[in-house]
């Protein structure tokens, strides 16, 4: 398994070690000791899936404390462009995001820390999409930042996505007061 880190502290890119054959192939998708070895250290309580059409748009979301959430996110049908935006008051890269592809074919994850927005674009149909979260899901926690906040500057690459209206109707990142503090 290689871990790679990014500009912004605490997300991690992971490629597992995926071994192939003329039946298919063959990958572990996640071991507790390898992670916390590399600094993920919180307990997975709840895992979700969806299934989206090519131009689906979800995000940008998290959950306030104390129901926040980290996930560990990956694609195993499909692929997306995966988006990441902190929102840690006082964290040196405030507003900055990451994009990265995630796909069937890289089989690449995506660690997102509590104390940011995540969202996602399908990029294929039926694009299936899995997360491992810390938290349990919390209607009244909810949160997220407008997807086309031109303060974020995220180049989603689709000029009409496919979009719920509650998201449509999410804050920009000048009228949001982040519930999250940065510590490191």
């Amino acid at each position: 398994m290689e871990v790679s880190k990014f500009e912004i502290d605490g997300l991690l890119l992971i490629t597992p070690k995926v071994f192939h054959d003329d039946r298919g192939y063959f990958f572990e998708s996640y071991n507790e000791s390898l992670m916390q070895a590399n600094g993920i250290t919180l307990r997975f309580v709840q895992d979700n899936q969806s299934c989206s059409r090519k131009g689906v748009l979800r995000g940008l979301h998290f959950q306030a404390p104390p129901f926040d959430q980290g996930k560990l996110v990956r694609v195993v049908r499909g692929s997306v462009l995966d988006v990441a935006v902190d929102i840690r008051k006082d964290s040196p890269t405030y507003g900055q995001h990451i994009g990265v592809t995630l796909s069937a074919v890289n089989q690449k994850m995506l660690w997102i820390p509590p104390g940011f927005a995540h969202g996602f674009l399908s990029l294929e149909e039926d694009t299936i999409f899995l997360y491992k979260c810390t938290n349990v899901y919390d209607r009244a926690s909810e949160g997220g930042l407008r997807w086309n906040d031109p303060d974020l500057g995220i180049q989603w690459g689709e000029k009409e996505p496919l979009v719920s209206t509650k998201d449509l109707e999410l804050p920009r990142l000048n009228q949001f007061i982040s519930p999250f503090s940065y510590t490191h």
